[in-house]
């Protein structure tokens, strides 16, 4: 399995651009897929770069409604017209941070291969993405900040309902991605035993820890009890986009090599 960064808030491989957004792409023996596809079409020309053809792109997932995830879908739809993009039917409601809309462009909801799921759904023998992760342990603060309208126009704290996170699984391997983790990492780890009993080999995944400096006393104790969790794990672990600095730095002193930075453009060592 091939596994690279195409687009993360940080700068990685020669060339390639970052911004904050993310996009995984991944070769498996029967897909080559995405996971999101950043905030724009960078995540294209950092492809070009790599010498990646995304038209060979059979699947994309989208992890969760937000824009710096969906922000290259149509250009991807350009470039791979036949790829089944897979979404929560939730996706698509309108999301906001404050007054600023953070949710999908609409035309993706009009795209001929798109196809809403209601909950878990199993793709194929590699491919299973899973939802229902009701638990709040260590939920993310930085959540209460974002909500989502209802139909008559009354917006709502986010239940990130719409969050979907995808298993690979091939050759007795178990990859774990998500997102942004916006239902707390350790809930979806949770729920992930619920389905699988067991442990993921491989998570990659943003926290979403990131604050706005400085950070306070109980939320460095947040940050520090889900490292000390993480560490009971047998996974390793790989993070950014919106983990945040100084909670990914306070994370790496507590789990080593047991967790890996993210950087656009850069191949993951599985």
């Amino acid at each position: 399995m091939r596994i690279i960064t195409l687009m993360e808030n940080t700068p990685g491989a020669p060339g390639c651009v970052h911004e904050h957004g993310l996009c995984l792409y991944l070769e498996t023996q029967q897909h080559t897929l995405l996971l999101d596809t950043g905030a724009t079409d960078a995540f294209a020309d950092n492809a070009a770069q790599l010498g990646l053809d995304l038209g060979r792109v059979d699947t994309v997932v989208l992890s969760h409604g937000h824009y710096d995830h969906a922000g290259g879908l149509l250009r991807l739809v350009e470039l791979a017209p036949t790829a089944a993009l897979y979404m929560q039917r939730g996706a698509g409601r309108d999301f906001y941070h404050g007054e600023r809309y953070i949710g999908i462009d609409k035309r993706i909801l009009q795209l001929p291969n798109l196809r809403l799921l209601d909950g878990d759904c199993r793709l194929d023998e590699e491919l299973f993405v899973f939802t229902g992760i009701t638990g709040r342990r260590f939920w993310p603060q930085s959540n209460r900040a974002l909500q989502v309208a209802l139909p008559d126009g009354t917006r709502v704290q986010d239940d990130f309902s719409h969050e979907q996170c995808l298993v690979v699984s091939q050759e007795g391997r178990h990859i774990l991605l998500s997102g942004c983790a916006h239902n707390g990492i350790l809930n979806i780890l949770d729920r992930y035993r619920q389905l699988f009993g067991a442990d993921p080999d491989v998570v990659i995944s943003g926290f979403h820890m990131k604050q706005a400096d400085p950070y306070t006393e109980a939320e460095w104790q947040v940050i520090e009890e889900t490292g000390r969790a993480l560490r009971q794990y047998h996974t390793q672990f790989y993070t950014g986009h919106c983990t945040g600095k100084p909670a990914q730095e306070r994370l790496q002193q507590m789990l080593g090599d047991q967790l890996r930075p993210l950087h656009s453009g850069e191949a993951l060592d599985l």
